[in-house]
C-alpha cells in the first residue's frame, strides 16, 4: 500500500532530492520514501535507487513510525574535528618523532590514528606547514679544516677570474657502463613512457675526462679505460694544448691521483698550469659536476651500447655538439653564513 503524505513532508523530501549540499545517504532515503509514495514497487525501487529490498522497507517502517524524523540516521559519527593551532603543533611536534612501529617516517593514515584525527587532517596540516616526510635530501659535510678558505678560492676563479687566465673545473666520472639491452627497446608512444627490457649485457666500464671553461661553457672531454695519475696526466697535457697564451687555473677535488709525483713533475714543467683544490667532501663547489649531471640525464641513463668504442664515440659525439651551443654556469653565492653543520638550527614553517 502507497505511503500518504501531507504537503509538508513532500516539500521537505523533494528538497532534500534536489539538495546538492546534503549527505547523499539523506537524499537517498527521501528518494526512496516519494517512490513508495507514488505506488513504486520495491523491485522498481531497488533498481532505480540501487539497494536492497531489506534498505526500502526498513526506512518505510521508520517512516511510518516517526515520519521525518525517522529517517535520520542513529548514528551520524564523530563530530569533526577542528584544526587550531594547538592542534596542529601537536600534529607537527608528533610528526618530528620517529614512529613507534619501528618505520623510518610518518603516513598521514599512520600519525592520524595514533592522534586519533582524519588523516585528512594530518594532510592538510603537513601541507600549510610544507612537511613531506616521505621525502628525504642528502647533503654533504665538509669535515677540511680550511674549507673557508678553499672555498673563497674557487668561488673568487668563478666571479672573478684573474684577467688574462683561463678557469677550467676538470674532474673524472668513473665506471661508466657500457650497457647494451638484450630486448628491443619499446619507443614512446601517447599514455605510455619509453619501455627497456630488464635484461641487458655489460660490456664494461670507462672513465670520462671533462674541463668546462667556466667562462665560456664549453667542455674539453676525454675518455680512459681508468681514471689514474698518467691518464690525468696526459688529459692536463690536452687542456694546456687549447690555450696558447696565459696562465690557466684548474679546480680539482682531493682525488690521490691528482696530487702524485707525476702530476708535480707535469706542473713544474708547465708553470702556467696552477691546481685549485676543492674542500675535502666538497664536491659540489666543482662546477664540471653539474655537466656530469647533464650527461648522465641526456645520454648515460638511457643510452644503449653495443661495446667500449660505441659508448666513447657517442660520448664524444654529445661533447661535438653541446660545444655548438654551450652555455656557461652562472654562478651565485649570496649568503657565505649559510652552511651546513651538525648543530644547523632544523626550523618548521
Amino acid at each position: 500500500m502507497a505511503l500518504t503524505l501531507t504537503t509538508e513532508e513532500r516539500c521537505e523530501l523533494e528538497r532534500r532530492v534536489r539538495s546538492r549540499k546534503m549527505r547523499a545517504e539523506d537524499s537517498r532515503r527521501a528518494r526512496v520514501i516519494l517512490m513508495l509514495a507514488e505506488g513504486a514497487s520495491f523491485t522498481t525501487i531497488t533498481t532505480a535507487v540501487g539497494c536492497y529490498p531489506d534498505y526500502v522497507s526498513r526506512w518505510k517502517r521508520r517512516f511510518e513510525t516517526d515520519r521525518l524524523v525517522g529517517l535520520r540516521a542513529q548514528y551520524r559519527g564523530q563530530p569533526p574535528t577542528v584544526r587550531t593551532p594547538a592542534l596542529e603543533a601537536r600534529v607537527l611536534a608528533k610528526t618530528q618523532q620517529t614512529p613507534p612501529d619501528g618505520s623510518t617516517h610518518w603516513t598521514t593514515r599512520k600519525l592520524g590514528k595514533v592522534l586519533g584525527i582524519s588523516h585528512m587532517l594530518v594532510a592538510r596540516v603537513w601541507r600549510r606547514a610544507g612537511l613531506q616526510p616521505h621525502r628525504f635530501e642528502r647533503y654533504m659535510l665538509s669535515d677540511d679544516p680550511d674549507f673557508e678558505q678553499k672555498a673563497a678560492d674557487i668561488i673568487g676563479l668563478y666571479l672573478n677570474p684573474p684577467q688574462h687566465a683561463a678557469v677550467f673545473a676538470v674532474d673524472e666520472k668513473t665506471a661508466i657502463q657500457a650497457l647494451d639491452r638484450l630486448d628491443p627497446r619499446l619507443p614512446l608512444a601517447p599514455g605510455r613512457a619509453e619501455r627497456h627490457g630488464f635484461e641487458y649485457y655489460r660490456h664494461g666500464t670507462l672513465s670520462l675526462y671533462a674541463a668546462l671553461n667556466t667562462r665560456t661553457g664549453e667542455i674539453i672531454g676525454q675518455t680512459a679505460p681508468r681514471h689514474t695519475s698518467a691518464a690525468f696526466v696526459d688529459f692536463l697535457g690536452d687542456v694546456l694544448a687549447t690555450q696558447r697564451r696565459g696562465d690557466i687555473h684548474v679546480i680539482v677535488d682531493n682525488l690521490s691521483a691528482h696530487k702524485t709525483t707525476r702530476v708535480r713533475a707535469f706542473l713544474d714543467a708547465h708553470p702556467r698550469v696552477h691546481l685549485h683544490f676543492t674542500p675535502t667532501y666538497a664536491s659540489w663547489l666543482n662546477q664540471v659536476e653539474l655537466w656530469f649531471g647533464k650527461i648522465e640525464r641526456d645520454l648515460l641513463a638511457r643510452g644503449i651500447f653495443t661495446s667500449l668504442p660505441d659508448l666513447a664515440r657517442k660520448i664524444r659525439r654529445y661533447i661535438t655538439r653541446y660545444n655548438d651551443d654551450p652555455k656557461p654556469i652562472r654562478w651565485t653565492y649570496s649568503n657565505p653564513a649559510h652552511r651546513i653543520t651538525t648543530d644547523s638550527a632544523v626550523t618548521v614553517h
